[in-house]
């Protein structure tokens, strides 16, 4: 199907479920309920998680196939963000014009630091592609101000000429729309004590990650695919047998530029506000541990990595001190004390000692990501039905 192995179609369906039934899988926990401080249902927070999915599935391209770890791919989104937000100010605030040509102009701005930074390997190539994207944020923060906005950044005006869009009333504020549909419409569901928000702009941005999951699956599979894995694997036996791998990783390169692009393209569907903060060196930071913590290499793995950190960042962060002392109220007011003191430097502002010290855990114990923890399971289980289904006594022949 699609050209898909029946395995692919499979995991392809599971992820196409997973986005649909997000509002629903999101939010287990009654809203008012001292547990609904984890639900995670809410439209921000889930487009965050299909967008920066989109991100991590690009960056799996080029250092899960080809083994190059680039520390500058946030100017990639940056730019397409930039792009995004003059296609909205000149042209039309649909999100389709936005999209295309952030993918266009990332892809061409990687094409450039492709071309450079592909003339090296190794730690050469990361520092170069983190020269790149710091010199990127200093350009939009300060020095191209009147094309990025510096450090308030950019955002739609009533006044800007948005050619094919008609006046704007005063005093409203332009929003992005899918001809005509608002990104911000969204419908809520009561079941009980749940309330279940479905949101136009998530399940827009859920289409284009499943079609780039989809994308990136075709590539894993393909013969292009098998060349950027000899990459990873011995490029320079490669180069010996007389092919040149230089195209290969270019192309894995403006491949994977063009899907960071696309994730900042979809940014600025969600989010108006562009600022030169996502090109600096802590996002590109931050796609390199959502793939390896989800598994680099793999194809679900990054999406997995991305949705995990998103969720941390927005729903560990929340909680407070608090909430920890509702948490233990319970104890007595000794230990009650002493567990708060435990926990709190682990939530709150503290959330990314947690996220450290669980991206520690799964490169010592599960080097492949989460990805392979659920490998592990699973064989497990296997093993298990295997064995209850041998007879007592008896074996099978080693394959």
């Amino acid at each position: 199907m699609l050209g898909l192995t029946k395995r692919d179609a499979g995991l392809l369906a599971i992820v196409a479920a997973l986005c649909v039934l997000a509002p629903f899988i999101l939010n287990p926990f009654p809203e008012g309920s001292a547990m609904a401080q984890f639900n995670a249902g809410y439209p921000d927070l889930m487009q965050r998680l299909v967008i920066f999915g989109i991100f991590a599935i690009g960056f799996n391209i080029l250092f899960g196939l080809t083994g190059y770890l680039s520390f500058g791919h946030a100017a990639f989104l940056g730019v397409g963000s930039y792009a995004a937000i003059w296609m909205m100010k000149l042209l039309t605030m649909n999100v389709i014009p936005a999209i295309i040509i952030s993918v266009i102009v990332a892809g061409l701005f990687s094409l450039l630091v492709g071309w450079i930074s592909l003339r090296r390997s190794g730690i050469y190539f990361s520092i170069l592609t983190l020269a790149f994207a710091q010199m990127s944020y200093a350009l939009a923060y300060s020095v191209l101000t009147p094309i990025t906005g510096g450090e308030t950044g950019l955002q739609p005006n009533v006044n800007d000429p948005r050619i094919l869009d008609g006046a704007v009333t005063n005093g409203r504020t332009p929003t992005a729309n899918l001809f005509g549909l608002d990104m911000k419409a969204s419908h809520e569901l009561s079941i009980g004590d749940w309330v279940f928000t479905f949101n136009a702009g998530y399940y827009i941005a859920a289409v284009v990650m499943l079609i780039a999951f989809y994308l990136s699956i075709r590539i894993f599979r393909s013969p292009f695919g098998m060349m950027l894995r000899a990459v990873k694997s011995n490029q320079q036996r490669m180069n010996y047998t007389g092919l040149n791998s230089k195209p290969y990783t270019l192309a894995a390169f403006v491949i994977s530029g063009m899907y960071a692009g696309l994730a900042g393209g979809l940014l600025v569907a969600m989010d108006t506000q562009v600022g030169a903060e996502r090109m600096f060196w802590t996002a590109s930071g931050e796609v390199v541990v959502m793939t390896i913590l989800g598994g680099a290499g793999t194809l679900i793995g990054p999406v997995l990595g991305a949705g995990i950190i998103k969720y941390m960042e927005n729903i560990v962060s929340k909680i407070n001190k608090a909430v920890l002392e509702q948490w233990f109220a319970f104890m007595p007011d000794g230990i009650e004390d002493v567990f708060v003191t435990i926990v709190y430097p682990f939530v709150g502002k503290g959330w990314h000692l947690t996220l450290g010290a669980v991206f520690m855990l799964v490169v010592i114990f599960l080097p492949g990501g989460l990805v392979e923890g659920g490998q592990r399971v699973g064989n497990l289980f296997r093993r298990k039905k295997t064995d209850a289904d041998t007879p007592a006594g008896k074996t099978t022949p080693a394959e």
